[in-house]
C-alpha cells in the first residue's frame, strides 16, 4: 500500500534501513558492477534495487534522508583507477549526483573522492549496501546520515 509523502520507488526494505540508520551511519548505492553481495558479507545490510538507476533512487531517498552537516565530506564517490584516467574515461554521473545532492540540501555539499579499495573498505563498514542496476561506470556513491533538528 502506498503511503503519503513516501516516494513509491522506495521499497519497504530500503525505507526500513533508512529509518534504522543513526547519525554518522553510511549507506552505499552500488552500481551494477559493484560487488554488493560480497561486500555486505562483512556486515553491511544488503538491499536489492535491481534494475533501478541511482539518480532516481537518490532523488527519492534524499526526500527522507538528512545528509550529515558535521562531516567534512558526507558524500563519497569511487575514484577512477589510473588506467581509466589515462584512457580519458568520462564520468558524467558524478556531476548528476552532485546536482541532486546539492538541490536536496539547498547548498553545495562537499564530495570526497575515495580510492577504489578504500571505497570497498568503507562500504564493508557501512550500515547498508544497496545493489542497483546503475550502468554508469564508477556510479557508486556513499552517503553519510545526518540529524533532523528538533524544530524540523
Amino acid at each position: 500500500q502506498p503511503l503519503k509523502q513516501i516516494p513509491r520507488i522506495l521499497s519497504p526494505e530500503l525505507i526500513y534501513v533508512l529509518a534504522r540508520m543513526g547519525h554518522g551511519d553510511s549507506i552505499v548505492f552500488g552500481d551494477a558492477n559493484f560487488p554488493s553481495t560480497s561486500i555486505s558479507k562483512a556486515g553491511a545490510e544488503l538491499v536489492r534495487a535491481d534494475g533501478m538507476n541511482i539518480p532516481t533512487l537518490l532523488k527519492a531517498v534524499l526526500q527522507l534522508f538528512p545528509i550529515d552537516t558535521y562531516a567534512t565530506a558526507p558524500i563519497g564517490l569511487m575514484q577512477m583507477v589510473p588506467a581509466d584516467v589515462e584512457k580519458g574515461l568520462k564520468t558524467p554521473v558524478w556531476d548528476e549526483y552532485k546536482e541532486i545532492v546539492n538541490k536536496a540540501e539547498g547548498k553545495v555539499v562537499k564530495v570526497e573522492m575515495i580510492e577504489r579499495f578504500d571505497f570497498y573498505k568503507r562500504a564493508r563498514g557501512a550500515f547498508a549496501v544497496v545493489a542497483t542496476g546503475e550502468r554508469a561506470l564508477y556510479g557508486n556513491i556513499l552517503l553519510t546520515k545526518g540529524v533532523i533538528p528538533p524544530d524540523a
